[in-house]
């Protein structure tokens, strides 16, 4: 014999219960079935809504009852025959009437007990069961309905009535053995007490008839029939890439269970656990979808697609949590305090969830459900009113808004480190654990978070878990000019290398511009990226950043391709959210030496990256290998540097006989110079350049200590960018001077920074070819780094220092850097 299951989706409505038959058809061809079923999908909602209306003197349940009855009339007339309507419609119309009188009188006495509630809840499952019942007869499939109250039987506990297995056990075998038919259908949830009056068994009750039956008639299995495909590895609603687990032991659902995994409940397991009857979790919309089986002998169910290898089994939440402490000096060595803040909450018949203490014994915290903070803190306080009077004990400390995520899995006691890897991934997205807890079977790891943390935290886990395809990284980016635009068209084209070969799935969610911003948490099509943005709402950078901060996606990175001191100032709110930042910006690296170091250390504080490779030289691997030199114990006495491609690109293409505005020109129109060109023919940006490399070289350096020996004339540096090319104009023959000099000497010009001994430099220099700065040409940039390990011949660094591609490359490197910190 076989026990099957339907809840409320699966017989919401004639379309869905005529799925239910076929499935059940075929089940009897094997053996033996007996059918449980839900109320129509709601209808207990509406029971207890009409119940509530009523008993609060509200005339609009009547609404409700109206609403239920034709539910049930509409769901006859689509089911069955003429021959089969008649009775199943006097059986409404006389549980109508008989709900509509109980109802009055919770109108004229303004009260609603839980043994009435209990009384009203119970028809949905009667009058469903009834007309499914009926549905199979009308197709000449033989079914006894059997009403669950007859065989049943509960304390009087209203609302959640404890089941008598030995009667009921006994009741159930004889009813079977008297009838011997090959289908029966019972009503779900309800039962009867010793006084023959209405109970209800509860939050996933129906479940609960199904494993009752199941256990007591010993059968072969127990099937679980729902409009999901089995049991998931997290709640797919939280997470996209949930999977279906094949297989999974009793006590891992009932811990994934008691954590809110919603597709079954912890009594349904107990009765059908002690006889080892397998359940199988099955979808009435999919039934040929394998589902999830239930089972301490999973060897048996070879034919399973297993992930038995997983160390952990699946990923549970639970909301509206708030953590209760007792602390206080005067509980350290003092027993009992444990035991009576245990008998307090529990005079209160308040749930203690998950529990942790200090080895100090200096406090205690439990976890329970916030819709007891108050009383338990009432409770609690009252227990302790004593040692509160004389501070021994602090009044109890209450913290709310919490939520509980759990790792589950057998296989963890079999392997280390798997709480180290739980933290880490959290630690790492900057998700605060309030408290832990795991018990010594090692079957569950806890953690208390905050609400707001909690599908970030699911998604983490998941990923570090579960996800071995690919790790998803949520990038946000402020600026998509010249050099942005070239990032986005790099990221496209490299999406699918990315996923194959590094396993990293980089999503473009948002993107601001000086006008326009757009954030799609689903990913911004790279294809059609440009007609996206200029749909987008106005830019606001502040409301930009708070949307990042606010959705709290897992491994997100700001990535900053501006020169806008506005952005630089948001990085340490993204920071403080352990958010990483990639800075092409070099506002905030060359910003006062304070500000810098702050910015460091947040990163350092919460473990998010903050780097800035582009900084200088573009996509050279310049700060990389100043950051390995000093990590690996070195240390740099000099830097000799040309470090502006667009001075490098200028002086390389300037003779003297071409006009210099004309080459600065075609330099800012190939992309090579700042938004203001003055930036670099003035010099500042290369004296930010170096001092970069000195504050990462470890010194401790400010703008006003670079000594700057520009060669531009004061004229040029005053008005607008277009006074700027006009004055160079006129200074033309300082220009063709300058290269003149040098270059009757056989030298050419090279605007060169310099740090030693503490001391930093730039200006316009004549080199000579013996020099090793000699030989650079077009926009190269070079860096010769003078080390404890390179004393007499320096670690050089050339290449490319300036232009859009190079520059986006430098910037992805830094993404995929901070991707896979």
């Amino acid at each position: 014999m076989q026990v099957l299951k339907f809840g409320g989706t699966s017989v919401a409505n004639a379309e869905n219960i005529k799925k239910v038959i076929t499935i059940v058809s075929d089940a009897i061809k094997k053996e033996p079935t007996i059918v449980v079923v839900s109320a129509l999908g709601g209808v207990t909602d509406l029971l207890l809504d009409a119940a509530t209306l009523a008993s609060q003197g509200k005339e609009t349940y009547i609404e409700k009852l109206n609403l239920i009855e034709q539910r049930h009339k509409d769901c006859i007339n689509n089911l069955v025959g003429e021959s089969a309507k008649s009775p199943l419609i006097q059986i409404l119309e006389k549980a109508c009437t008989e709900l509509n009188n109980l109802c009055d009188g919770l109108f004229m006495l303004g009260e609603l007990t839980l043994r009435s509630k209990d009384k009203i809840a119970s028809y949905g499952e009667k009058l469903s069961s009834q007309i499914i019942a009926a549905a199979f007869n009308d197709k000449n499939i033989e079914t006894i309905w059997k009403d669950s109250r007859k065989v049943i039987l509960t304390n009087s506990n209203y609302g959640s009535a404890a089941v008598d297995f030995t009667v009921t056990n006994s009741k159930i075998k004889d009813y079977i053995k008297s009838t011997n038919k090959q289908l029966y259908i019972f009503p779900g949830f309800i039962a009867s007490d010793a006084n023959d009056i209405t109970t209800t068994l509860g939050r996933g009750g129906s479940d609960y008839t199904a494993a009752i039956l199941a256990a007591a008639l010993n059968v072969n299995s127990l099937e679980i029939w729902t409009d999901v495909s089995g049991m998931m590895t997290a709640d797919p609603r939280l997470s996209s890439n949930a999977k279906i687990i094949p297989q999974i032991s009793y006590q891992e659902a009932m811990e994934l269970s008691h954590f809110g995994a919603k597709v079954i409940y912890p009594p349904t397991i107990q009765p059908v656990m002690s006889k080892n009857i397998p359940v199988w979790i099955k979808n009435t919309f999919a039934p040929e979808d394998y589902g999830t089986v239930i089972s301490n002998d999973l060897h048996l169910f070879g034919n399973a697609k297993t992930e038995s290898d997983n160390i952990v089994r699946g990923i549970s939440s639970v909301n509206n949590i708030c953590l209760l402490t007792l602390e206080g000096s005067g509980m350290i060595g003092i027993p009992g305090f444990s035991k009576r803040l245990f008998e307090a909450l529990s005079n209160e018949k308040i749930n203690v969830i998950l529990i942790t203490q200090s080895s100090s014994e200096h406090s205690i915290t439990v976890a329970i459900d916030g819709a007891f903070a108050s009383k338990a803190s009432q409770a609690v306080d009252a227990a302790f009113v004593n040692e509160i009077a004389l501070q021994k004990v602090d009044s109890l400390k209450i913290e709310k808004d919490l939520s509980i995520v759990a790792l589950v899995g057998e296989n963890m006691r079999n392997h280390t480190g798997v709480s180290g890897r739980m933290f880490s991934a959290m630690g790492r997205n900057g998700i605060n654990i309030r408290a832990i807890a795991q018990g010594s079977s090692e079957k569950n790891i806890s953690a208390v978070i905050h609400t707001s943390d909690v599908k970030k935290t699911i998604n983490v886990l998941h990923e570090e878990f579960f996800e071995t395809t690919y790790k998803l990284v949520n990038v946000f980016i402020a600026g998509v000019g010249n050099v942005g635009s070239k990032l986005l068209a790099q990221l496209h084209h490299q999406a699918t290398f990315l996923q194959e070969k590094m396993r990293l799935n980089i999503k473009v969610t948002g993107i601001i511009n000086s006008t326009r911003m757009l954030i799609e948490e689903s990913g911004i099509d790279l294809e059609y990226w440009k007609q996206s943005v200029d749909e987008g709402v106005r830019a606001d950078l502040s409301e930009f950043v708070q949307q990042i901060i606010s959705l709290n996606l897992r491994n997100t990175i700001f990535v900053d391709i501006t020169a806008n001191e506005s952005v630089a100032e948001v990085y340490h709110k993204l920071l403080q959210k352990s958010i990483a930042v990639v800075a092409c910006n070099k506002v905030a690296a060359s910003s006062p030496y304070n500000n810098y170091r702050k910015l460091k250390d947040l990163s350092r504080e919460y473990n998010a990256q903050f780097l800035f490779e582009t900084n200088v030289g573009a996509g050279l691997p310049i700060i990389g290998t100043i950051n390995d030199l000093m990590h690996s114990g070195d240390r740099i006495h000099k830097i000799e540097a040309v470090l502006s491609g667009t001075l490098n690109f200028v002086f390389n293409n300037y003779d003297g006989k071409n006009k210099f505005s004309d080459v600065v020109k075609q330099a800012q129109i190939e992309g090579y110079t700042e938004p203001d060109p003055r930036l670099d023919l003035g010099g500042k940006d290369v004296m930010r350049k170096i001092m970069i490399l000195a504050r990462e070289s470890g010194m401790q350096l400010e703008m006003e200590h670079i000594a700057n020996n520009s060669f531009m004339p004061e004229a040029c540096m005053q008005g607008s960018v277009e006074d700027f090319y006009a004055s160079m104009h006129d200074q033309e023959n300082h220009f063709k001077q300058l290269f003149d000099d040098a270059h009757s000497k056989g030298n050419i010009l090279k605007f060169v920074a310099s740090y030693e001994n503490g001391k930093a430099a730039v200006g316009l220099q004549h080199i000579n070819p013996q020099n090793d700065l000699y030989h650079l040409y077009g926009k190269d940039n070079v860096v010769l780094f003078y080390t404890d390990r390179y004393k007499e011949q320096p670690l050089v660094i050339k290449g490319a220092g300036a232009g859009a591609e190079v520059t986006a490359s430098g910037v992805f490197a830094d993404i995929i850097r901070a991707s896979k910190f």
